[in-house]
């Protein structure tokens, strides 16, 4: 039996889990999936959002400004890639220029600092690249940007060293609660007992709650497609650039990210179906057309890429961060939509404060240890270069051209996996396969390292999802 078993491995279970381990407790992490971050975590804005937008008094603006000022620090202890670099809302008459004035009044209320108006020359003097038709623009300072998929997955492997369990591929199909102990059956049939559960399920929260609790909520998933640009187009522009937003989010946004590339989009699609993921060509065109508005100097036929996301957009309005009244131990985590990743480590911290609560009997873990480290070979100087080659030559072998990734990165990423490791989860870990040839060259030779490091056949290396092969055999 565990004390708290976390039902979803994305970056609300991912925060809370590894916020528990900073106890002595037996915390346990349980998704459907065959590797961490698979969800939302993994497709989205890559955004620290400053916070200005949320309304006054609900969760969103509570914990996005919290979120946002824990960002710098956790970063670095976990060695994951973040960078403030500021976003603007362009207004592009005076209409937008009151909705971004009482964005800064807004924002400046719940606690976001340093907003400010600036002028369309204030806007041109930092981005010259944007549209010369603007009439000025919010500029928030605190805004930023991050690995998102790494940043959750580093936070789930500082879990996992500090005493926490993770098990992947175990998906819930039913819950009860017996003698004040919740019994969680997964569909492999086990059973996992528990003290206490959180349930961070992502677009699947209503239907976890749903299966002890009273329904009081739904799920919407809300689809956002994108470009994803090569690193030629990463310098167009250096803030990140909203679009003054409308009733279905925040629009469409123009951003660097933290490894050199641009990404645009999302567009905001509600849809039934929670595991729909293809990209459709008009709603692309929609997204290149409106993204022009921002900036004609971006060269879509330097785009490498195109992805969805879903959104868990509640049925509430906010976010749903509470105890349930009726089934006492249950915590729901659910609706957890943007600005959830920059709110994802205030939320964890509120997630701990509700178990104790509860009566979560909680000791300090003075073993704790928060440091996570990871080798990037091409930030290494010369002589650190020459220094690990010499200590494992698998680092002066370059696999992945486009992002120069070594061997020993690679073998790295294997050894800190939780399971089996897929050639996306290696991409998500040490960015293989994420340049200008999306896997073109480096693909094959990635899979036969995961082969060779597992102990795998070369057809049993899936490409993502399980089912999703490879090679079916030899042809020769």
């Amino acid at each position: 039996m565990v004390d708290v078993a976390i039902i979803g491995a994305g970056v609300i279970g991912a925060s809370v889990f590894r916020e528990l381990t900073k106890y002595n407790l037996k915390v346990l992490v349980l998704d459907k999936e065959n590797d961490v971050s698979m969800g939302t975590s993994k497709a989205n804005s890559a955004i620290v959002h400053a916070g200005y937008d949320p309304k006054i008094g609900t969760l969103m603006a509570k914990y996005n400004v919290k979120g946002n000022e824990m960002f710098e620090e956790l970063c670095k202890e976990l060695d994951v890639p973040f960078k403030r670099n500021g976003s603007f809302v362009l207004a592009y008459d005076e209409e937008d220029l009151k909705t971004v004035k009482d964005l800064c009044e807004n924002g400046t209320k719940i606690g976001v600092k340093g907003l400010r108006v600036l002028s369309k020359e204030e806007v041109l003097e930092k981005e010259p690249n944007i549209n010369k038709e603007i009439a000025g623009a919010l500029y928030a300072p605190t805004g930023g940007i991050v690995g998102p998929f790494e940043y959750t997955i580093a936070l789930m492997e500082n879990g996992r060293d500090n005493g926490g369990e993770v098990r992947l591929n175990s998906e819930v199909i039913g819950i009860k609660k017996v003698d004040n102990i919740f019994e969680i059956n997964l569909k492999n049939g086990e059973t996992v007992k528990a003290k206490y559960v959180v349930n961070a399920a992502g677009v699947y929260a209503d239907k976890i709650h749903n299966m002890i609790c009273k329904e009081d909520f739904k799920i919407i998933p809300r689809k956002g497609e994108y470009f994803v640009m090569d690193k030629s187009q990463g310098d167009v522009v250096s803030h990140t650039i909203f679009q003054c937003p409308s009733k279905l989010g925040k629009g469409i946004l123009v951003t660097p990210t933290v490894h050199g590339n641009l990404l645009v989009g999302p567009n905001a699609v509600d849809i039934e179906d929670k595991e729909e993921l293809k990209t459709e060509g008009d709603h692309l065109d929609y997204i290149r057309e409106t993204s022009m508005r921002t900036t004609d100097k971006i060269n879509f036929r330097e785009s490498i890429r195109n992805f969805a996301g879903l959104r868990a957009t509640p049925s509430t309005g906010d976010f749903i961060v509470r105890e349930d009244e009726e089934v006492k131990g249950f915590v729901d985590v659910a609706g957890i939509k943007s600005p959830g990743l920059s709110s994802a480590p205030a939320i964890a911290l509120d997630v701990v404060e509700i178990l104790k609560n509860s009566g979560l009997k909680e000791e300090k873990n003075e073993n704790f240890n928060p440091i996570r480290k990871e080798i990037r070979f091409i930030e290494l100087s010369p002589s650190e270069k020459a220094e690990i080659i010499k200590k494992d030559k698998r680092y002066g072998n370059i696999i992945c051209r486009c992002e120069s990734i070594t061997e020993g990165e690679i073998v790295d990423s294997i050894k800190r996996c939780f399971d089996g490791m897929t050639l996306d989860g290696i991409k998500r870990r040490c960015r293989p396969g994420m340049g200008r040839c999306q896997g073109g060259f480096c693909g094959p030779r990635v899979q036969e390292i995961i082969a060779r490091e597992l102990n795998m056949n070369l057809e049993d290396v899936r490409q993502e999802k399980n089912g999703s092969y490879i090679l079916l055999g030899k042809t020769k």
